[in-house]
């Protein structure tokens, strides 16, 4: 029998998208325990972090996956020779209002943005990047409220949505706004 090291790194290898431990449990059925398999991930997320290599083992979404060290990122873009699939300031302010605010109403977005929203949410729907949470049964017409899916988390390279960036951490990254007009001193 294959080490359980071997075996959890060849699953997650072979995954298409992030396995949380309790997948991983259920691939080895009964030849290891879920805190076995959790030490494997664990060994396994050491080993990638300290060995150099071009990938290391992220927990995204929930689970576990293979990503491109960001160092070496840029390299593979150039491998790909295509553009990479870019979102506009309208669709990055509403996924981030979504984020920040879910479960959030259209008309609450659009309070925010200061326009209209609606042909943005249906974009960011057919990416998968939100969803239709529910109904708002408290207002009348019970508007749709819609949240973050699964594929945000990845795309982002987020744990869970407690690891998005605080607005501290964000001005820290954002260099100061530079005043309007002609500096008179």
């Amino acid at each position: 029998m294959l080490p359980l090291k071997t075996i959890v790194e060849g699953v997650l290898f072979a995954a298409e998208t992030p396995l949380d431990a309790e997948k991983l449990h259920a691939t080895v059925e009964g030849e290891a325990t879920l805190e076995e398999v959790r030490e494997a991930v664990r060994d396994l997320k050491e080993e990638y972090d300290s060995s150099g290599r071009a990938f290391i083992l992220r927990e995204v979404g929930g689970g576990y996956q293979f990503r491109t060290r960001p160092e070496v990122a840029m390299y593979c873009v150039r491998l790909r020779r295509r553009a990479a699939a870019r979102m506009s300031r309208a669709a990055m302010e509403t996924l981030a209002v979504v984020a920040y605010r879910q479960p959030v109403i259209r008309s609450e977005i659009d309070k925010i943005r200061g326009v209209d929203s609606g042909g943005v949410l249906r974009a960011l729907l057919e990416k998968d990047l939100i969803r239709v949470a529910s109904r708002e049964e408290k207002l009348p017409g019970r508007p749709i409220l819609y949240a973050t899916t699964q594929r945000f988390l990845e795309t982002f390279d987020l744990e869970d949505l407690n690891t998005l960036p605080t607005i501290e951490e964000m001005d820290k990254l954002a260099p100061p706004a530079e005043p309007l007009g002609p500096k008179l001193f």
